[in-house]
């Protein structure tokens, strides 16, 4: 598994699909690989209905359903961002403000297996609803309280390139578009001088695999450095970050040791549950965005 990058095709034509699949075959000698499915589900949060509690704005959660795993991104409008809270925070002591905060905006989380969530939110008891219920007599395409797929095919190109291609269809069974994921094996880290994370690579190859329509909308589903930072922060790696620095300090007089064993060397490898993570993140983002989801 490698680096991925993602595209929509906001307003691909009802033969969208088909006509992708034909380009890939005809330009770029793509062998078809098998079905591209996933699931999404979005809900809010009625803590506010309590009696004796007010909320001015619901937290949101949505639910994206990958092969074996879940992916849930909780957004709570109201607890401040990372970010936020390392700029709020004096010199030097940046470690000791991340404490303070209980939870901060985004909370992203992997469980397994994929009805984990329900068995979870239905122990709890917690007061969770489904935004969008799927309209009366619609029929139903999965599990319950879904309210999109993603439904299309996976192609490889040569034995670097894997493609997914999907039309986003909601309950109701109109679709929204497409969906367009390249992921380039060699590289589990790619690198980029453009600042929103977008790879020029990638990018060239969804360009590519798009048919000559003039009219097409195109739109790059991007996530920066910071961003990705701030959704993986861990609080319990942060302190144990911090005492092995400590551990570093007291053992800095050794005659053996050269200096840099506690740099820290930061990559990303997208590699199993990382890159899926980091792709259902990124589709759940794109269709945030567009109001989707």
């Amino acid at each position: 598994m490698g680096f991925t990058g993602l595209a929509r095709w906001v307003n691909s034509p009802p033969a969208g699909l088909k006509n992708v699949q034909e380009n890939l075959a005809t330009n770029h000698n793509a062998t078809y690989k098998g079905p591209w499915n996933l699931s999404v589900r979005s809900y809010r949060s009625t803590l506010g209905q309590v009696p004796g509690i007010q909320l001015p704005v619901e937290r949101q959660m949505c639910a994206l359903t990958m092969e074996g795993s879940c992916f849930v991104l909780v957004d709570d409008a109201l607890a401040p961002s990372r970010a936020e809270v390392l700029a709020a925070a004096p010199p030097g002591e940046a470690a000791a403000y991340l404490q303070r905060p209980s939870h901060f905006r985004t909370t992203f989380l992997t469980l397994k297996p994929p009805g984990a969530l329900e068995q979870l939110l239905g122990h709890l008891k917690a007061r969770w609803v489904s935004v969008r219920p799927p309209a009366a007599g619609a029929p139903q395409r999965g599990q319950s309280g879904q309210q999109l797929t993603i439904e299309g095919h996976i192609f490889s190109i040569g034995t670097d390139w894997v493609v997914r291609i999907g039309n986003v269809i909601l309950a109701g069974g109109a679709v929204k578009g497409m969906l367009l994921e390249a992921e380039y094996l060699p590289l589990p880290v790619l690198h980029s001088a453009i600042g929103d994370g977008t790879s020029e690579l990638l990018s060239n190859l969804l360009t590519s695999i798009l048919p000559n329509v003039s009219d097409a909308k195109t739109v790059a589903v991007t996530i920066s450095d910071s961003q990705w930072e701030d959704v993986l922060w861990d609080r319990e790696e942060e302190e144990e970050s911090e005492k092995e620095k400590a551990m570093d300090v007291e053992d800095e007089d050794d005659i053996y040791a050269y200096g840099d064993e506690g740099a820290e060397l930061k990559r990303k490898d997208w590699m199993g549950v990382n890159r899926d993570r980091r792709s259902a993140f990124l589709i759940m983002g794109g269709l945030r965005s567009e109001g989707i989801i």
